[in-house]
Protein backbone atom coordinates (compact mmCIF):
# COMPACT_ATOMS: atom_id res chain seq x y z
CA UNK A 1 0.00 0.00 0.00
CA UNK A 2 1.11 3.73 -0.64
CA UNK A 3 -0.87 6.45 1.17
CA UNK A 4 -1.07 9.21 -1.68
CA UNK A 5 -0.36 12.36 -0.17
CA UNK A 6 -0.33 11.11 2.91
CA UNK A 7 -3.53 10.45 3.29
CA UNK A 8 -5.43 8.46 0.57
CA UNK A 9 -4.23 4.74 0.75
CA UNK A 10 -4.01 2.86 -2.64
CA UNK A 11 -2.74 -0.74 -3.53
CA UNK A 12 0.38 0.28 -5.19
CA UNK A 13 -0.43 -1.99 -8.59
CA UNK A 14 -2.45 -0.05 -9.99
CA UNK A 15 -4.82 0.40 -13.78
CA UNK A 16 -4.44 2.71 -16.54
CA UNK A 17 -6.87 3.85 -19.18
CA UNK A 18 -4.96 4.60 -22.45
CA UNK A 19 -4.71 0.73 -23.58
CA UNK A 20 -8.73 1.17 -23.57
CA UNK A 21 -8.62 3.78 -26.62
CA UNK A 22 -7.02 3.34 -30.10
CA UNK A 23 -4.18 3.77 -31.81
CA UNK A 24 -2.79 7.40 -30.83
CA UNK A 25 -5.33 7.53 -27.67
CA UNK A 26 -7.49 8.18 -30.83
CA UNK A 27 -11.43 6.72 -30.38
CA UNK A 28 -12.13 3.94 -29.49
CA UNK A 29 -10.17 0.16 -29.01
CA UNK A 30 -13.03 -2.20 -29.75
CA UNK A 31 -16.48 -2.59 -28.37
CA UNK A 32 -17.40 -0.13 -25.76
CA UNK A 33 -18.77 -3.26 -23.05
CA UNK A 34 -15.67 -4.71 -23.05
CA UNK A 35 -13.64 -1.53 -22.16
CA UNK A 36 -16.26 -1.51 -19.76
CA UNK A 37 -16.17 -5.10 -18.39
CA UNK A 38 -12.04 -4.41 -18.26
CA UNK A 39 -12.65 -1.61 -15.58
CA UNK A 40 -15.19 -3.13 -13.40
CA UNK A 41 -12.76 -6.57 -13.48
CA UNK A 42 -10.21 -4.42 -12.31
CA UNK A 43 -11.68 -2.45 -9.29
CA UNK A 44 -13.07 -6.14 -8.45
CA UNK A 45 -9.50 -7.82 -8.18
CA UNK A 46 -8.75 -5.25 -5.81
CA UNK A 47 -7.21 -1.87 -7.88
CA UNK A 48 -7.74 0.69 -6.01
CA UNK A 49 -6.48 3.30 -8.14
CA UNK A 50 -7.49 4.16 -11.78
CA UNK A 51 -5.47 6.64 -13.74
CA UNK A 52 -6.97 8.26 -17.04
CA UNK A 53 -6.55 11.68 -18.71
CA UNK A 54 -8.92 14.08 -21.07
CA UNK A 55 -6.54 13.19 -24.15
CA UNK A 56 -7.48 9.63 -24.23
CA UNK A 57 -10.02 9.40 -26.85
CA UNK A 58 -10.05 12.30 -26.03
CA UNK A 59 -12.68 11.92 -23.56
CA UNK A 60 -13.45 8.59 -24.04
CA UNK A 61 -11.44 6.90 -21.11
CA UNK A 62 -12.84 9.54 -18.81
CA UNK A 63 -16.34 8.58 -20.00
CA UNK A 64 -15.31 5.08 -19.49
CA UNK A 65 -14.75 5.27 -16.27
CA UNK A 66 -17.59 7.12 -14.99
CA UNK A 67 -19.78 4.51 -16.57
CA UNK A 68 -17.60 1.21 -15.38
CA UNK A 69 -17.32 2.75 -11.64
CA UNK A 70 -20.20 4.98 -10.51
CA UNK A 71 -21.52 4.67 -7.88
CA UNK A 72 -17.56 5.02 -7.24
CA UNK A 73 -16.35 2.72 -4.58
CA UNK A 74 -15.45 4.62 -1.18
CA UNK A 75 -11.84 3.35 -1.70
CA UNK A 76 -11.22 4.40 -4.95
CA UNK A 77 -8.83 6.69 -5.87
CA UNK A 78 -9.41 8.08 -9.80
CA UNK A 79 -6.91 10.18 -10.85
CA UNK A 80 -7.01 12.18 -14.26
CA UNK A 81 -4.45 14.67 -16.41
CA UNK A 82 -5.06 17.82 -18.02
CA UNK A 83 -2.86 20.42 -20.01
CA UNK A 84 -2.54 18.49 -23.20
CA UNK A 85 -5.06 18.88 -25.95
CA UNK A 86 -5.15 15.88 -28.90
CA UNK A 87 -5.96 17.39 -31.62
CA UNK A 88 -5.88 13.35 -34.36
CA UNK A 89 -3.84 10.39 -33.24
CA UNK A 90 -0.36 11.81 -34.30
CA UNK A 91 -0.48 15.24 -32.98
CA UNK A 92 -1.23 17.18 -29.39
CA UNK A 93 -0.50 20.35 -28.14
CA UNK A 94 0.88 21.58 -24.02
CA UNK A 95 -2.21 23.73 -23.12
CA UNK A 96 -1.30 25.17 -19.97
CA UNK A 97 -2.35 28.70 -19.74
CA UNK A 98 -4.53 28.89 -16.34
CA UNK A 99 -8.03 29.88 -18.03
CA UNK A 100 -7.20 26.79 -20.16
CA UNK A 101 -6.48 24.50 -17.23
CA UNK A 102 -9.43 25.29 -15.20
CA UNK A 103 -11.84 24.47 -18.40
CA UNK A 104 -9.81 21.36 -18.59
CA UNK A 105 -10.33 19.92 -14.74
CA UNK A 106 -13.94 21.43 -15.20
CA UNK A 107 -14.59 18.96 -18.41
CA UNK A 108 -13.04 16.16 -16.60
CA UNK A 109 -15.12 16.84 -13.52
CA UNK A 110 -18.05 16.00 -15.92
CA UNK A 111 -17.03 13.27 -17.25
CA UNK A 112 -16.08 11.63 -14.37
CA UNK A 113 -19.36 12.55 -12.75
CA UNK A 114 -17.48 13.52 -9.38
CA UNK A 115 -17.73 16.77 -7.50
CA UNK A 116 -14.08 16.26 -6.81
CA UNK A 117 -10.53 14.56 -8.51
CA UNK A 118 -8.48 13.00 -6.04
CA UNK A 119 -5.74 13.41 -8.09
CA UNK A 120 -5.53 15.88 -10.60
CA UNK A 121 -1.62 15.69 -13.15
CA UNK A 122 -0.44 18.33 -15.35
CA UNK A 123 0.19 16.13 -18.37
CA UNK A 124 2.90 18.56 -19.18
CA UNK A 125 4.96 22.01 -18.15
CA UNK A 126 3.99 24.57 -21.07
CA UNK A 127 7.32 26.45 -22.04
CA UNK A 128 5.14 29.51 -22.90
CA UNK A 129 3.33 30.02 -19.34
CA UNK A 130 5.29 30.38 -16.06
CA UNK A 131 5.28 27.41 -13.92
CA UNK A 132 4.04 29.49 -10.79
CA UNK A 133 1.06 30.49 -13.20
CA UNK A 134 0.65 26.70 -14.20
CA UNK A 135 0.47 25.40 -10.56
CA UNK A 136 -1.19 28.53 -9.14
CA UNK A 137 -4.20 27.57 -11.65
CA UNK A 138 -3.95 24.11 -10.03
CA UNK A 139 -3.81 25.66 -6.51
CA UNK A 140 -6.60 27.79 -6.57
CA UNK A 141 -8.67 24.55 -8.00
CA UNK A 142 -7.85 23.16 -5.01
CA UNK A 143 -8.62 25.93 -2.56
CA UNK A 144 -11.70 25.34 -4.57
CA UNK A 145 -12.21 21.95 -3.89
CA UNK A 146 -12.62 20.84 -7.15
CA UNK A 147 -9.23 18.77 -6.82
CA UNK A 148 -7.25 17.15 -4.34
CA UNK A 149 -4.10 16.71 -4.95
CA UNK A 150 -1.86 17.74 -7.41
CA UNK A 151 0.15 15.43 -9.67
CA UNK A 152 3.02 16.24 -12.34
CA UNK A 153 3.61 14.28 -15.55
CA UNK A 154 7.21 13.91 -17.51
CA UNK A 155 9.68 16.54 -16.01
CA UNK A 156 13.50 16.91 -14.70
CA UNK A 157 14.68 16.64 -11.10
CA UNK A 158 15.44 20.36 -11.16
CA UNK A 159 11.99 21.48 -12.27
CA UNK A 160 9.88 18.71 -9.37
CA UNK A 161 12.59 20.95 -6.76
CA UNK A 162 11.33 24.05 -8.66
CA UNK A 163 7.48 22.92 -8.04
CA UNK A 164 7.44 21.42 -4.65
CA UNK A 165 8.95 25.17 -3.38
CA UNK A 166 5.88 26.36 -5.41
CA UNK A 167 3.11 24.20 -3.56
CA UNK A 168 2.40 20.94 -2.15
CA UNK A 169 3.03 17.82 -5.11
CA UNK A 170 1.73 14.50 -4.29
CA UNK A 171 3.04 12.43 -7.43
CA UNK A 172 5.01 12.15 -9.87
CA UNK A 173 4.71 10.19 -13.92
CA UNK A 174 7.61 9.62 -15.28
CA UNK A 175 8.69 6.91 -18.06
CA UNK A 176 10.42 4.65 -15.79
CA UNK A 177 10.58 0.85 -16.56
CA UNK A 178 13.14 -2.15 -16.22
CA UNK A 179 15.04 -1.52 -19.60
CA UNK A 180 14.39 2.69 -19.21
CA UNK A 181 16.31 4.24 -16.07
CA UNK A 182 16.04 8.07 -17.19
CA UNK A 183 14.86 9.45 -14.02
CA UNK A 184 16.24 7.86 -10.99
CA UNK A 185 17.18 11.17 -10.12
CA UNK A 186 13.25 11.51 -10.17
CA UNK A 187 12.59 8.91 -8.12
CA UNK A 188 15.40 9.48 -5.65
CA UNK A 189 13.58 13.05 -4.99
CA UNK A 190 10.24 11.05 -4.84
CA UNK A 191 11.72 8.78 -2.22
CA UNK A 192 13.25 12.11 -0.32
CA UNK A 193 9.84 13.63 -0.33
CA UNK A 194 7.46 10.78 0.06
CA UNK A 195 5.98 11.62 -3.46
CA UNK A 196 4.09 8.55 -5.32
CA UNK A 197 5.53 7.87 -8.46
CA UNK A 198 3.83 6.61 -11.25
CA UNK A 199 5.39 5.27 -14.29
CA UNK A 200 4.14 5.32 -17.49
CA UNK A 201 5.68 2.63 -19.84
CA UNK A 202 6.01 0.40 -17.03
CA UNK A 203 6.01 -2.74 -19.15
CA UNK A 204 8.58 -0.79 -21.56
CA UNK A 205 5.89 -0.28 -24.67
CA UNK A 206 6.70 -4.17 -25.98
CA UNK A 207 10.46 -3.74 -25.75
CA UNK A 208 10.02 -7.04 -22.98
CA UNK A 209 10.32 -9.31 -25.98
CA UNK A 210 13.29 -8.20 -27.61
CA UNK A 211 16.54 -9.78 -27.45
CA UNK A 212 18.12 -7.01 -25.34
CA UNK A 213 15.65 -8.60 -22.51
CA UNK A 214 16.61 -12.12 -23.24
CA UNK A 215 17.82 -12.39 -19.85
CA UNK A 216 14.28 -11.74 -18.29
CA UNK A 217 13.28 -15.55 -19.84
CA UNK A 218 15.57 -17.37 -17.48
CA UNK A 219 13.79 -15.53 -14.27
CA UNK A 220 10.42 -15.61 -15.29
CA UNK A 221 10.36 -19.46 -16.16
CA UNK A 222 11.89 -19.99 -12.83
CA UNK A 223 9.27 -17.95 -11.12
CA UNK A 224 6.39 -19.61 -13.40
CA UNK A 225 6.36 -15.94 -14.53
CA UNK A 226 5.28 -14.02 -17.86
CA UNK A 227 8.34 -11.20 -18.59
CA UNK A 228 5.95 -9.00 -17.92
CA UNK A 229 4.96 -10.14 -14.44
CA UNK A 230 8.61 -10.10 -13.31
CA UNK A 231 8.95 -6.19 -14.84
CA UNK A 232 6.21 -4.91 -12.73
CA UNK A 233 7.74 -6.93 -10.06
CA UNK A 234 10.45 -5.81 -10.46
CA UNK A 235 8.80 -2.11 -10.09
CA UNK A 236 7.33 -2.75 -6.30
CA UNK A 237 10.50 -4.20 -5.37
CA UNK A 238 12.80 -0.92 -6.88
CA UNK A 239 11.24 1.24 -4.59
CA UNK A 240 8.41 1.70 -1.79
CA UNK A 241 6.69 4.81 -3.90
CA UNK A 242 6.33 3.12 -7.45
CA UNK A 243 3.00 3.18 -7.86
CA UNK A 244 2.68 1.19 -11.87
CA UNK A 245 -0.54 1.76 -14.00
CA UNK A 246 -0.08 -0.71 -16.42
CA UNK A 247 -3.11 -0.99 -19.10
CA UNK A 248 -5.10 -3.15 -21.18
CA UNK A 249 -8.31 -4.11 -22.80
CA UNK A 250 -8.10 -8.04 -21.71
CA UNK A 251 -9.14 -9.69 -18.84
CA UNK A 252 -6.72 -12.17 -19.23
CA UNK A 253 -4.18 -9.73 -19.48
CA UNK A 254 -5.20 -8.01 -16.16
CA UNK A 255 -5.39 -10.92 -14.67
CA UNK A 256 -1.99 -11.25 -15.04
CA UNK A 257 -0.59 -8.03 -14.33
CA UNK A 258 -2.20 -8.12 -11.08
CA UNK A 259 -0.68 -11.25 -10.61
CA UNK A 260 2.82 -9.61 -10.29
CA UNK A 261 1.90 -8.48 -6.81
CA UNK A 262 2.46 -11.63 -5.38
CA UNK A 263 5.89 -12.63 -7.03
CA UNK A 264 9.14 -12.06 -4.41
CA UNK A 265 12.23 -11.66 -6.00
CA UNK A 266 15.22 -12.31 -4.03
CA UNK A 267 18.13 -9.81 -3.91
CA UNK A 268 20.13 -11.66 -6.75
CA UNK A 269 17.05 -11.61 -8.83
CA UNK A 270 17.30 -8.06 -8.27
CA UNK A 271 20.67 -6.99 -9.11
CA UNK A 272 20.58 -9.34 -12.46
CA UNK A 273 17.24 -7.46 -13.40
CA UNK A 274 18.49 -3.95 -12.63
CA UNK A 275 22.17 -4.63 -14.38
CA UNK A 276 19.72 -4.90 -17.84
CA UNK A 277 19.40 -1.56 -18.29
CA UNK A 278 21.91 0.36 -20.03
CA UNK A 279 24.51 2.73 -17.96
Amino acid sequence: MFALGGELPVRRLGFGTAQLTGPGYWGPRGDRTDAVAVLRAAVSRGVTLIDTADNYGPGLAEELVAEALRPYPADLVVATKGGVVRTSDSAWHVAGRPERLRAMCEASLRRLRRDRIDLYQLHRFDPAVPMAEQLGALDALRQEGKIRFIGLDTLTADQLEQALSLTGIASVQNRFNLLDRGSDAVLDLCEAHGLAFLPWFPLANGALTGEDAAALADIAERYGATRGQIALAWLLHRSPVLCPTPGTGSPAHLAENLGAAEIRLSAEDMARLTALAPA
